[in-house]
């Protein structure tokens, strides 16, 4: 018969004393106009599957779909030349 190991030290060792770094706040702060707008995507996409797609649900769709790519260029180009210590993104 084999014992059966739980899991818990492993999931809970580091719930205490881990927290984010300097550089990986600052990296979710350089890259909260992208967050948002994927939030706005995913806004505008469970609004169009909650009823019948019209032309506004569309549009708004289009919409954020075009947010997000523009602040994922906008991001990568102030990005493209910057390496962050410790390896946070």
């Amino acid at each position: 018969m084999n014992p059966i190991v739980t899991v818990q030290e492993a999931v809970t060792a580091f719930a205490d004393f881990m927290e984010p770094t300097g550089a990986e706040l600052d990296a979710i702060e350089r890259e909260m106009s992208l967050i948002l707008a994927d939030v706005d995507l995913i806004d505008a996409q469970i609004i169009a599957m909650d009823h019948a797609p019209n032309e506004v649900d569309t549009r708004r769709v289009r919409r954020a779909f075009a947010r997000v790519l523009a602040e994922r260029a906008k991001l990568s180009s102030r990005t493209a030349g910057t390496t962050l210590a410790g390896g946070a993104a």
